[in-house]
């Protein structure tokens, strides 16, 4: 039955309910289910988080810990299955997630998420897959396509320019419409238009002035109205600020059970008239043919699923999204005649797999480097070099070090960042590593300089030492069987095949995000424009360390000159390519668009087409890219239209957006009219540039003070009765939540913590605070903070 068969059973069964059950059908019945309707056959449907398989905490679905989840695959987080640019290979990985859900009674797994790499120090970017929208929108179809392909469904995340952990439960991000639809709503509109997810779910921050799960622009006018979304939008966990105007703009679904915090404020607008009770009822019976759809998809899903295939899996995307950043020649090495191979970092032992926080999965098997070694039967000098918990090394493992190095004929230096480097809820400071691993690379470097640097890390880093080194490999995050994969790697089994769907500067001050980034406790301001990754790089001449695509595998390839012909609506780019070495490999036919002269302001070329292609030895074959009819626009603000102007466009075939290999030109005839638009001469927009990109003065940043509702825990410091209350309440929180042994996640559950809103305290209470019992205790916090100023203390 299609989604829209469904809507027609749940109005029939919305159109019997009173309103007290109407308004309880909007919350969930506890943290990860809704609320069954037993008399009408309406069961609940569960979710479960799993961007890159399974976190499902079973019959633990009250606590709002990040551990106690049940085994699942743990495959390549999606900055990995982002480098590996395949459509085919990410559905696989979505279809064994879920498998797994259906076997586990999971029916909606939270994922993918699709926010784009606005900035490299997002301590969520191992969760996303690019810097570029395209990519982020084909591959997170990918994966939805997969989920959905085994009965469960897959929800899109987290809606819209969410680009940054600090402050994300009230951040306002404060952007222009062209880049708003160019950049961050395309890699959504993308996914929608090439799968169909059940879910899609809001963000925590504002757009605009305006939270996003509350804005009818965002929900009913763009998501639903112009995207053709049908399914249920879900607010990210506690995000709901204002139930009513979420009701309003479209959120159908709060997430967890917020119990009866909300149902006066929405019984009191339905009787006003604020709120529609017609537009209750939309979200009413979105919520239940969602349930409906998920009964009886349960009849036909799988009932076991086999692990052994899925770690295998894991190991493939593990090598297809593990980048080859340069190689000397050294690589791979030879396994019949290896010499002595010193194995230095603490990595290879206790190896970091995943990020923390929602996303992290209990693994069914971990694989290490030195174990998969063994297995090849290969006998190593291991030193570990630095705490694989921390970063942090001493004198006596640098010299461990160093000593093995100076002994073997090849180093494999296994570094990266720790893992509470990598968070949800928190954004990195810097892009260094620690100065731990800094110092083991230099004097491991000096004592042998044929070393291999396997790099770990989800995001990017800083590389000053790269030259150094006889190659350097990225291994992102590659999932449990990152051990077995990485000594495939080495050794030529198979080959790093990814390419970087996201740039690696030289140093996190050349981006020009870098200037507002982080930067305010309430407000972010994104100037930069369209200037994201490698659009800044390529258009300002100021090369990335390693750019966007680039990737260097153990073959060759080369492309032959383009041919562009009209295909539809659009046009197609046939180009012949040519393994120009002696074994197998892969490679990513890059297609870059250039408007030669354009009245709106543009980045110098941008992506509009990839396909990635596998060769054997010396073949050659005739790759076809298809470019849709908005490879050529632009969104003209002033017009509030998609346009694509009168002139030439240069088709840029390349292995990067730094190596582009051939052109061609396609003259375009068009009556469309553009607006010239706003603009700006450098790289980050002044205040009037901006301001005129808005339409509108800048506005100015939300105060911390008074307190509100909206309140973080951790702004509570600023006045004494404030870091009593901040004290009880972090205790409160910390004693539901439990204690992490694990490091990581303990620097997730803190950040949580600090970051919750005041409402949320009622949201998460199961009925035993009001929101009118906050708003009390917002009085007397600002009473009180009135009257200490006012005596003077």
């Amino acid at each position: 039955m299609s989604f829209h068969g469904y809507l027609a059973l749940a109005s029939t069964v919305v159109s019997s309910l009173d309103g007290d059950t109407k308004i309880a059908l909007l919350t969930g019945k506890d943290f990860w289910t809704t609320m069954p309707l037993p008399d009408h056959d309406v069961p609940s449907f569960v979710m479960a988080d799993g961007p890159h398989g399974l976190r499902h905490q079973g019959r633990g679905s009250d606590h709002v810990g990040l551990g106690e989840s049940l085994p699942a695959t743990c495959f390549p987080t999606a900055s990995a299955l982002g480098a590996t640019w395949d459509r085919e290979l990410v559905e696989r990985v979505g279809a064994a997630i879920g498998a797994e859900a259906a076997c586990q009674g999971v029916d909606v797994v939270l994922g993918p998420g699709l926010n784009i790499k606005r900035h490299p120090a997002c301590g969520r970017n191992f969760e996303y897959f690019s810097e570029d929208p395209l990519v982020s929108g084909v591959l997170a179809a990918a994966m939805v396509r997969g989920i959905q392909s085994e009965g469960v469904g897959a929800c899109l995340k987290h809606y819209v320019a969410n680009n940054q952990e600090s402050d994300r439960f009230r951040l306002d991000t404060i952007v222009d419409e062209r880049t708003l639809r160019e950049i961050y709503l395309s890699s959504f509109e993308t996914a929608l238009r090439l799968s169909d997810p059940w879910m899609v779910m809001s963000s925590y921050n504002k757009l605009n002035g305006t939270h996003v799960g509350e804005s009818e622009e965002m929900i009913h006018d763009i998501l639903r109205s112009e995207f053709g979304f049908l399914g249920v939008v879900v607010s990210d966990w506690l995000a709901v600020s204002d139930r009513v105007e979420g009701v309003r703009a479209g959120l159908d679904l709060e997430m967890p059970s917020s119990g009866s915090t909300w149902h006066r404020e929405i019984s009191k607008a339905l009787t006003s008239g604020v709120l529609p009770h017609r537009t209750l009822d939309l979200a009413c019976t979105r919520v239940v043919a969602l349930a409906l759809r998920a009964a009886d998809a349960r009849a036909g899903r799988a009932t076991a699923v086999d692990l052994d295939a899925h770690h295998s899996l894991a190991r493939e995307a593990a090598c297809a999204g593990a980048v080859l950043l340069t190689n000397d020649g050294v690589l791979p090495l030879d396994a019949t005649a290896p010499g002595k191979v010193a194995v230095i970092g603490a990595f290879a032992k206790h190896p970091r797999f995943q990020g923390a926080g929602s996303s992290q999965v209990n693994p069914t098997r971990v694989t290490t480097l030195l174990e998969a070694l063994h297995r090849k039967g290969l006998d190593v000098d291991y030193a570990a070099g630095y705490d694989p918990h921390t970063g942090d090394t001493t004198e006596q493992l640098l010299a461990e070090a160093t000593r093995a190095a100076a002994e073997a004929d090849v180093v494999v230096l296994h570094v990266g960042l720790p893992p509470t480097a990598e968070s949800e809820g928190v954004d990195r400071a810097h892009l260094r590593l620690p100065d731990g691993h800094s110092k083991l690379i230099a004097q491991v470097i000096a004592a042998n300089p044929r070393t291999v640097v396997a790099l770990t890390a989800g995001a990017p880093v800083e590389t000053p030492w790269a030259d150094d080194a006889a190659a350097v490999l990225l291994t992102y995050l590659g999932g449990q069987a990152s051990g077995e994969a990485l000594a495939d790697m080495l050794f030529g089994d198979a080959e790093p095949a990814g390419r970087l769907a996201e740039s690696f500067p030289e140093v996190v001050f050349d981006l020009p995000a870098d200037a507002h980034f982080a930067d305010h406790a309430t407000q972010v301001e994104y100037r930069e424009g369209l200037y994201v990754g490698y659009r800044f790089h390529d258009t300002f001449a100021l090369p990335a360390r390693f750019p966007f695509g680039h990737g260097l595998g153990y073959a060759s390839f080369d492309f032959g000159a383009p041919h562009v012909s009209p295909a539809g609506r659009g046009h197609s780019v046939s180009v012949e390519v040519t393994n120009t070495s002696g074994r197998a490999g892969s490679t990513v036919v890059q297609v870059y668009v250039r408007d030669v002269k354009s009245t709106l302001y543009r980045p110098d070329q941008e992506l509009k087409g990839f396909a990635r292609v596998h060769l054997e030895a010396r073949q050659t074959r005739t790759v076809t890219i298809d470019l849709d009819e908005r490879a050529l626009a632009a969104y003209d603000a002033r017009a509030g239209a998609w346009v694509v102007e009168e002139g030439e466009f240069e088709i840029r075939v390349g292995a990067s957006s730094a190596d582009i290999r051939e052109c061609a030109t396609l003259t375009v005839q068009s009556t469309a009219t553009v607006s010239p638009g706003a603009a700006f001469s450098g790289s980050i927009a002044s205040r009037a540039e901006f301001e005129d990109m808005l339409g509108h003065l800048i506005p100015t940043p939300a105060a911390t003070l008074p307190y509100t509702r909206e309140t973080l825990i951790s702004d509570l410091h600023q006045t004494a009765l404030g870091r009593l209350l901040r004290r009880i309440l972090l205790r409160l929180i910390s004693a539901k939540m439990g204690t992490s042994a694990d490091g990581a996640n303990a620097v997730t559950e803190t950040a949580f913590a600090e970051s919750t809103p005041l409402r949320a305290v009622a949201m998460a209470s199961g009925g035993r605070v009001s929101l009118r019992v906050v708003d009390a205790v917002v009085r007397l916090l600002n009473f009180g903070s009135r009257r200490t100023r006012a005596l003077g203390r």
